[in-house]
């Protein structure tokens, strides 16, 4: 029987862990914290079908302007850190070029278009159907401008990927959402996004479901990964574990954890930020205020803000400006209560330059394999890419070309 450490139980980590488990593998799950209590932890718990475009960076002068300022509550950051973004953020900038991002985004739509379907699988045999709604969500623009851009957009995309939208008016808005104090100039329903109303919670369903199937979780810190003759072992509370293969699924961890055997991948981080309320009222739906950068989206744990990116040194302390900034821009569209926790919680998204996430071996090292990078659609893509790539560590051959996502262009 075949074996393998997977390192990270994030969404990314525990879908590979179950992938190739149902090929027949024997896999441990190795992570310091229990599953899904990073990243995928405080997302907005969309799977985006809708996202069928990696998130590219502004090119217009206008808005690297606003950005600069701080006339935008999308994205955040202190001068004083600049210099350590100020590489990867090149070249994300560079690969945001309309003909690159279209390459990008061609790859990068193979990918979406299994999110679901993957997902499906794993909820299913996890029995969590109870934290899933089919019925989409809404990003309601606060100027009719605003909207006949994004109209416009979403029938793009309809056209080229396939996608459903519908376009609501400020009146279809306001009964859809009758807890929104106001419509906006109106909103486009994403008809086939799926939502979860516990996202770290999904991922722990998918854990005891690895578990109960002869999965077996450990603590332990990946960092004291080595080469043990053929295989690799790794240090855990229960000691050290042996196996063939080796898989990152490390997330904004990866890039400085696999320096130690020659990978250099530049990475920019984009932290994010969330908090729960108890709201006199609840929203059927999720609902982004796209002019101000922030979801308003219930959850079992009450109303839950999701910010936009701060470009933050990896261990930097937090900076609650878009939080706050949201908190306030909430107040005329929503009634959201009394703040649930003392300390916001914060997370940071690991986003490659090129903006496809890293997915297949090492070109230095035997049986070690790579899956994370996905950006803000780690939550999305993780059982899509688990599965791409243990058909690949199976000997497989995957559905869709790989060669975008290989770990050696970087």
């Amino acid at each position: 029987m075949k074996s393998a450490i997977v390192l990270g139980a994030g969404m990314a980590g525990v879908s590979t862990a179950l992938a190739l488990q149902g090929r027949g593998w024997a896999v441990t799950l190795v992570d310091r914290k229990a599953p899904g209590r990073e990243t995928s932890f405080g997302n907005a718990g969309i799977i985006q079908s809708e996202a069928v475009e990696p998130y590219a960076m502004p090119r217009s002068i206008r808005e690297l302007v606003d950005i600069a300022f701080g006339q935008t509550n999308d994205v955040f950051y202190a001068f004083r850190e600049l210099p350590f973004h100020i590489g990867a953020l090149f070249r994300y900038w560079w690969h945001s070029e309309e003909g690159r991002h279209r390459a990008a985004a061609i790859a990068w739509a193979s990918l979406i278009a299994q999110a679901t379907s993957t997902h499906e699988k794993l909820i299913e045999r996890a029995g969590a159907g109870n934290l899933i709604r089919k019925s989409g969500f809404r990003v309601l623009h606060r100027t009719v401008a605003e909207l006949e851009t994004a109209l416009k957009d979403a029938e793009r995309k309809k056209e080229a990927y396939g996608i459903g939208y519908a376009a609501l008016s400020a009146s279809e808005m306001a009964a859809a959402e009758p807890a929104l104090k106001t419509g906006g100039a109106g909103a486009v329903h994403w008809l086939d996004s799926w939502t979860v109303s516990d996202p770290g919670g999904l991922v722990e369903s998918y854990a005891d479901l690895f578990q109960r199937s002869g999965g077996r979780f450990v603590h332990g810190d990946a960092a004291t990964l080595r080469r043990v003759g053929a295989g690799w072992t790794v240090m855990t509370e229960e000691g050290p574990i042996e196996a063939e293969h080796a898989v990152f699924s490390l997330g904004p961890w990866s890039s400085d954890t696999l320096r130690k055997f020659g990978h250099h991948f530049p990475m920019v981080y984009k932290r994010g930020y969330h908090a729960h309320y108890r709201s006199p009222e609840q929203l059927n739906a999720p609902v982004m205020d796209s002019e101000n950068g922030y979801l308003l989206l219930p959850m079992l744990a009450g109303t839950r803000i999701t910010t936009g990116a701060h470009l933050a040194r990896f261990h930097a302390g937090p900076a609650y400006n878009q939080l706050e900034h949201a908190e306030e821009a909430a107040k005329d569209l929503f009634d959201l209560g009394q703040r649930i926790e003392d300390k916001p919680w914060q997370g940071t998204r690991p986003c490659m330059p090129d903006m496809l996430p890293v997915i297949g071996a090492s070109q230095h090292e035997k049986g070690l394999w790579m899956n994370f990078g996905h950006g803000h659609q780690g939550f999305t893509l993780g059982p899509a890419s688990a599965d791409v790539l243990a058909t690949m560590m199976d000997g497989g051959m995957p559905a869709i070309d790989m060669r975008p996502f290989r770990p050696d262009r970087y």
